[in-house]
């Protein structure tokens, strides 16, 4: 008997002033006990305090943590950390967000997201981006019980994050097409749940793209519903593909060789333009869109030196070498990832 099952938020909080609410949906969600608020340096001020006083004026026992960076060590730490505790809420950005969420599921813990910026699709995803020595990995995780987003807190956040998580966005049309290509070379699994709910997710994006602008917060609202939305298809499908393909093989690869990457989304939105000529398909309308949104559509609008974009493009087909993309076994030469580059204007 095929058994399958799938895990979601229970409960998604979106709106302005919604954090100061924190203490009464955990309560309400009947979690009790002592409690965990990661945080990074800047988002314990930004979000975390507000979070502890909510929680403890509803009599939690509050503890807090603050972490550097979304590696190994961190998430360790954080694990160290979480001993008697029964709830863990990662308050912060991406790297936050992903070092509470793995942590919290490997210590058997619930999980609540509270992201301080809607910069890319690990708000309410099964998913954990952690570093390591040979870069960035995506690790299987439970996604969080529960997802609280500030909008007015996520609207004053530097508006590149929300650019940014509109290039991971975006990127769903790409890893869609990998995903589809996969399955009819492969025969891969496919689900067309999980791909409906991740073009929907991108096609709303892009329709509102004029809409989403800096400092307000309907456009925060916008952005971080299509991220969780995108999470969530990746529940579904139990797989990060309806979100990720070869443009995020390129981030990865990215990530590597540049000594100084841009953010994730940035880097997966130029990637989507590329593999979007690869495909065959509207290469320029993605790129158009990017514009609007004020993303990244350059190596230089990035501030990475070209060599660095052909290097990644030369390797990408090596980074998570079991998932099949247009990229195929063998990858691009030099020569055709350089023409690539060039003839989409990202170089």
């Amino acid at each position: 008997m095929d058994v399958r099952k799938i895990q979601l938020p229970r409960e998604i909080h979106t709106g302005a002033g919604v954090i100061e609410e924190t203490g009464t949906i955990c309560k309400n969600l009947r979690l009790e006990g002592r409690v965990l608020v990661v945080t990074g340096p800047n988002t314990l001020k930004i979000a975390g305090e507000a979070v502890i006083d909510s929680l403890e004026c509803e009599g939690y026992d509050v503890h807090n943590i603050t972490i550097d960076s979304p590696s190994k060590e961190s998430v360790l730490e954080v694990q160290n950390k979480i001993d008697g505790c029964s709830l863990v809420l990662g308050v912060g950005g991406g790297k936050v967000i992903d070092v509470a969420k793995l942590a919290s599921t490997r210590s058997a813990n619930n999980f609540i997201s509270v992201p301080t910026a809607a910069s890319h699709d690990g708000i309410a995803s099964p998913r954990a981006s952690i570093k390591n020595e040979g870069g960035t990995v995506s690790l299987k995780a439970e996604p969080p019980i529960g997802v609280i987003a500030d909008t007015k807190i996520i609207s004053k956040a530097p508006f590149r994050l929300l650019a940014a998580g509109c290039g991971d966005i975006v990127s769903n049309y790409t890893a869609i097409l990998d995903w589809k290509l996969a399955h009819r070379l492969l025969n891969e699994d496919y689900s067309d749940s999980a791909a409906a709910l991740s073009m929907m997710t991108a096609k709303m994006t892009i329709k509102s793209a004029d809409a989403i602008k800096e400092g307000l917060t309907e456009s925060a609202g916008l952005v971080v519903k299509a991220l969780i939305s995108s999470g969530i298809a990746i529940s579904i499908a139990n797989t990060s593909r309806p979100a990720s393909g070869s443009e995020h093989k390129f981030s990865h690869a990215l990530d590597i060789v540049a000594p100084k990457p841009a953010l994730h989304g940035e880097q997966c939105g130029v990637g989507t333009i590329m593999m979007m000529y690869l495909h065959g398909g509207d290469w320029k309308f993605i790129r158009d869109t990017l514009k609007l949104i004020k993303a990244p559509t350059t190596a230089r609008e990035m501030g990475i030196e070209p060599e660095y974009i052909i290097e990644a493009l030369r390797i990408a087909h090596t980074i998570r070498k079991e998932r099949y993309t247009i990229l195929g076994d063998r990858g691009l030469t030099e020569e055709a990832a350089e023409s690539l580059a060039e003839k989409t204007g990202v170089i």
